[in-house]
């Protein structure tokens, strides 16, 4: 008996063959969407510091200072640290901004100081791990680790190009 030609399957190496391809894609796939993910995360975060310096200046524009920096409870009753915005968020909102955003793209809370003459002030972002820079480079960095710091009116580090971790 002759089997009809109608009726082949495919063979173990073919299929063998579709698989591999398959995952490579998905590879490929997956890698790029992690990557556009933590991107996303960045522009949010930097967006959101763009939003807090208009209200900031905003602020400073009717008091000639800039709003006092320090820590506050939150409604939960958890306590921020005296570099997070919580105090300040009493002197902004609903005036200057609706909602302060108090944190960043990775869940982690923005940072604010002010200089002892109140006429400097500083927002930072501490990226994806979340710590600090002690000696952050300044200007342009490829990480997605590194520090988002926003002082005076202007970016001092941020993330631009291809970010390599």
């Amino acid at each position: 008996m002759r089997r009809k030609s109608g009726h082949r399957g495919f063979t173990l190496i073919e299929l063998l063959i579709v698989v591999a391809i398959i995952g490579i894609i998905v590879a490929i796939v997956s890698f790029n969407l992690i990557n556009a993910i933590e991107r996303a995360r960045q522009r949010r975060t930097m967006a959101d510091i763009r939003t807090l310096a208009g209200a900031i200046e905003a602020y400073a524009a009717d008091g000639n200072r800039y709003p006092p920096a320090g820590g506050s409870t939150l409604p939960s009753g958890l306590s921020l640290p005296t570099a997070t915005l919580g105090l300040t968020m009493n002197y902004l909102t609903p005036t200057y901004i609706r909602f302060v955003p108090m944190m960043d793209g990775w869940h982690s809370w923005y940072n604010y100081d002010i200089s002892s003459a109140g006429t400097d002030y500083i927002l930072r972002s501490c990226g994806r791990d979340g710590i600090p820079d002690a000696a952050p480079p300044f200007g342009i960095t490829t990480s997605f680790n590194a520090d988002i710091i926003f002082a005076d009116g202007a970016f001092l580090q941020y993330p631009e190009g291809i970010q390599m971790d």
